[in-house]
């Protein structure tokens, strides 16, 4: 096994571990989408206008969705990695991932500076040949 298929390897590991803590982090807005139903429902003493319930509810679901969107796609890009497929969705996949601080970044980074060397790519194509 030569250099590039443990990086390889070990970046499809590593997408696993920040796919997992995407999804765990985006799962915080849980607590504001149960509070803004709690406040739409007349649940909580003195609450606010159910706008406001309606507001927490709208923006805990759409950052919900968007969290395990992400996740998803990252751990999707980790099994290609792992099985040298598709190589443009892994490209563009370690570039969004940068956006998930620090983790992310870190990891986005360095898969991108794989990505880009000819031999990781001739190991992509001969995949894509078969």
């Amino acid at each position: 096994m030569n250099n590039d298929e443990q990086y390889l390897k070990l970046l499809s590991v590593f997408h696993y571990v920040v796919g997992g803590l995407a999804a765990f982090f985006s799962s915080f807005f849980l607590i504001h989408l149960s509070i803004g139903v709690a406040i739409i429902a007349g649940a909580v003493p003195d609450h606010p206008p159910k706008f406001v319930g309606l507001l927490l509810v709208m923006i805990a679901l759409f950052a919900i969705a968007s969290g395990w969107t992400l996740a998803t796609c990252i751990i999707i890009a980790g099994r290609n990695l792992a099985m040298r497929r598709h190589y443009m969705f892994c490209l563009v996949m370690a570039a969004i991932s940068c956006i998930f601080m620090p983790f992310g970044t870190v990891l986005g980074v360095f898969t991108i500076i794989v990505l880009l060397r000819p031999s990781v790519k001739e190991l992509f194509a001969v995949n894509t040949a078969e």
